[in-house]
């Protein structure tokens, strides 16, 4: 019998813990034979989707997210919008919106590569206009809070980042998604501020002797695998923005020299951290820990010269990661919290940068889509049935710090209020789109299971470079 105790924390769990949309079994309708003996139930939608099908998902997450992001600067006092920008107000602070989505987010930086990337690829300008309004805002609200920091001080309203970062997460994403932005012409000019963020990652960031990014927490001297994301894209950016090589280096550097310390090539995964007093601590191999890797690693490849000496070493860590994380793929298509315990939950956002690092990896033709195609396929099929009508991501992690116990991963939440879900599956969606029309394969549909099959007959992704 459940105590009072017990059920009440049962009702608190229900708050955070992922629900599907959908509840099974479901019939795989590509199988045209409606008697077929040897078709199960399944527990999720195991079927080819379509272009219009994933169109409508990332188009349900685009809505949410416009209802959720605000572009007001308000008093926090009074929760009433400031109109005049001349007047600094002690309680100004940035809208917020009902679910906390800050503006300034490092997980928002991932929101706008997928709205960019997806007005591009599927032709829908409404998805860039989400990234449009929000540089807007920023930039409108940048020189406001200067003043509001210059007569109240800086820490006051939530606009520390744009005008002093102290850490990757205050910089890197955001810098990225600032280059694309501008790149591709959409919202304000805002190299003053790309120029901030980029110096700090440069010259102001900790570093260890050999020049690798790291952090002074938990202990003095921490790597951790987040800061791929944190620090690659941005780096990388700044090399396509500017052409000047020593961006791309650094970037090719922080590959190396991470992976060097905390990539285990006999799982193919890597662990969350490192800490220099301790390098051969027991290792904890966190699943959205993984997928900041591979998101990096694509964005690095995507604009890194071919030619570039660190090129082939880049291409192959992410090859040997792509196809770790492959191999744990669990049966609802999705990736578990620890990407090594099968009783730890299923977890979305790393669901999502698998899926997108393994089709975004197929399109490009670094990795063969045979076998790698049906793995994105399934992974995006487990996706859908996380995202609910209202366009909220589900089941995804909240923040999590680099810890040392099982007992700490396996027990962080899960919950729609977690951004680290919402980009991501967006860029997910997107290499699916890709994938389904891409011209270098078909998808055939055979004993009730999908092929990817090339249309030049190669098999071996080698052959392929």
């Amino acid at each position: 019998m459940k105590t009072p105790h017990v059920c009440a924390l049962l009702a608190a769990a229900a708050l955070f813990l992922p629900s599907l949309q959908a509840e099974g079994p479901f019939r795989n309708r590509d199988n045209k034979s409606t008697n077929d003996s040897g078709e199960p139930g399944y527990p999720v939608p195991y079927q080819l989707p379509t272009v219009q099908e994933v169109t409508d998902t990332l188009a349900r997450i685009r809505d949410f997210m416009n209802a959720s992001v605000g572009t007001r600067i308000v008093d926090s006092k009074t929760g009433q919008e400031i109109t005049d920008l001349t007047n600094p107000v002690e309680t100004a602070s940035m809208e917020r919106g009902p679910d906390n989505f800050s503006p300034l987010a490092y997980e928002m930086g991932v929101v706008h590569a997928g709205m960019l990337r997806a007005t591009e690829v599927t032709g829908d300008p409404k998805f860039a206009e989400f990234t449009r309004k929000q540089m807007e805002f920023i930039g409108r609200a940048r020189p406001y809070f200067a003043k509001v920091a210059e007569k109240y001080g800086v820490d006051r309203n939530g606009m520390r980042p744009v005008l002093q970062p102290r850490s990757l997460d205050d910089s890197g994403s955001m810098c990225a998604a600032l280059i694309r932005a501008r790149m591709a012409k959409v919202g304000p000019d805002l190299k003053p501020l790309i120029d901030l963020w980029s110096d700090y990652i440069a010259t102001k960031q900790f570093r260890l002797e050999d020049g690798t990014l790291a952090r002074q927490r938990p202990q003095a001297a921490s790597l951790w695998s987040d800061d791929f994301y944190m620090s690659i894209p941005a780096l990388a950016e700044m090399g396509r923005l500017t052409g000047e090589r020593k961006w791309f280096d650094d970037a090719v550097k922080q590959v190396i020299q991470m992976s060097a310390r905390e990539f285990n090539p006999t799982l193919g995964l890597y662990t969350h951290g490192w800490n220099a007093n301790n390098p051969d601590a027991p290792q904890f191999y966190w699943g959205r820990a993984n997928g900041w890797a591979v998101l990096a690693m694509c964005d690095l490849l995507d604009v890194l010269p071919k030619d570039h000496p660190g090129y082939p070493r880049v291409m192959a860590q992410l090859k040997a990661v792509l196809h770790g994380v492959a191999q744990y793929q669990g049966g609802m298509g999705l990736w578990h919290q620890m990407l090594d315990r099968n009783d730890s939950y299923l977890e979305t956002s790393a669901s999502a940068m698998f899926v997108y690092g393994i089709a975004h990896a197929v399109n490009e033709g670094w990795i063969s889509p045979t076998t790698y195609g049906s793995i994105a396929q399934a992974g995006w099929v487990g996706l859908t049935t996380r995202v609910n009508d209202k366009g909220q991501v589900e089941g995804t992690c909240v923040g999590t710090t680099f810890a040392s116990d099982h007992i700490y991963y396996y027990n962080r939440p899960a919950s729609v209020r977690a951004l680290h879900g919402y980009g991501p599956t967006l860029l997910a969606g997107i290499e699916i789109i890709r994938m389904l029309k891409n011209p270098a394969f078909t998808i055939e549909v055979k004993l009730r299971t999908y092929h990817y099959v090339p249309k030049d007959g190669k098999t071996n992704y080698h052959e392929h470079q």
